[in-house]
């Protein structure tokens, strides 16, 4: 594997976590991020953070480093646009959970950019630098983009990155992505924020007071900032339309089958199940791969499970 220079724009929690996990692998990394508060706490912790964006990115051209895009969706065409005025051919990839939208973001902003996205399935409630850790993707899923046409040596940079980092990589196009992370990311927080109303806007102090770990546990993702909430969801519209379409179709047929019989058996042991099936995916096979593996090869690994953690030996 390489050992590319890191160029981390942004130090929130998943920026600030992949900066210190890649410098814990052995990796040269620098970073930039828009708060200067921010900077501060970086730099008193030992890591090399530029003066500016435009700084960062003129040591990443001059160095061919992996840029790495650690915003909010929302921040993304402002700094796309730093890119292209200050290194337009660099190696770039992304930590952003709206893969689509981030796609078609560099196609207009910064075309020229060799661009593969990623998506570390991690995270907090937490956010900012102070909540990062070196250890929080060990283990975690990676998805890196697998669409047609990506150049495959930044592939490789990106999938490497996310090995040193502790990651297993899931090869996905950007729209199965966005349709997968709308049903298990983006429709848990809208729902945790609509079962938070139900508790304390409907319930009163009484069911307030008596809430414990179910409702804490099923609407943890409420205590993040809901600027990120808000762009992740927004964001991925079009994959999470149809998701919460398919929510309010269960829960129309349990309300009917409450109202009717007084049963829910059909609703409750449906979720166990399915909660039985994600604790066997937790389990997915982990496989190596050839380095020049087709991206169309690739993707179908991940479509029957599989998850990447390295390079075969040749």
């Amino acid at each position: 594997m390489t050992t590319r220079p890191i160029c981390v724009i942004g130090l929130g929690l998943i920026g600030g976590s992949l900066a210190r996990a890649a410098v814990t692998a052995g990796r040269t990394v620098w970073a930039s991020t828009a708060s200067e508060t921010t900077a501060a706490a970086a730099r008193a912790d030992g890591y090399d953070v530029a003066a500016s964006t435009e700084q960062a990115l003129e040591r990443a051209k001059a160095e061919d480093a992996l840029v790495v895009l650690a915003v909010p969706l929302t921040a993304v065409p402002d700094v796309l646009r730093q890119v292209r005025a200050v290194a337009p051919e660099c190696r770039l990839t992304d930590v952003v959970s709206v893969q689509a939208a981030m796609r078609d973001a560099v196609r207009a902003h910064a075309p020229e950019a060799r661009y593969v996205g990623g998506h570390p399935m991690a995270g907090t409630e937490e956010s900012g630098w102070a909540a990062g850790s070196a250890g929080l993707f060990q283990g975690a899923n990676w998805v890196v983009a697998a669409d047609d046409g990506l150049d495959p040596e930044v592939w490789a940079d990106v999938a490497e990155l996310a090995w040193d980092c502790g990651g297993r990589v899931v090869p996905a196009g950007a729209e199965d992505h966005d349709a997968a992370v709308a049903r298990i990311s983006h429709l848990p927080h809208l729902l945790a924020a609509v079962l938070a109303t139900v508790a304390a806007e409907d319930g009163g102090e009484l069911a307030l007071t008596l809430a414990a770990g179910s409702f804490a546990d099923a609407t943890r993702v409420m205590d993040t900032r809901p600027e990120l909430v808000l762009a992740m969801c927004e964001g991925n519209r079009s994959g999470l339309l149809p998701a919460v379409d398919d929510a309010l179709g269960r829960l129309g047929a349990a309300r009917g089958s409450l109202a009717s019989t007084g049963g829910l058996a059909a609703t409750i042991n449906a979720g166990h199940r399915a909660r039985e099936l994600w604790h066997q995916a937790k389990s997915a096979p982990e496989t190596t791969v050839p380095r020049h593996t087709p991206l169309a090869d690739l993707r179908a690994l991940a479509h029957t499970g599989h998850v990447l953690t390295g390079w075969t030996p040749s």
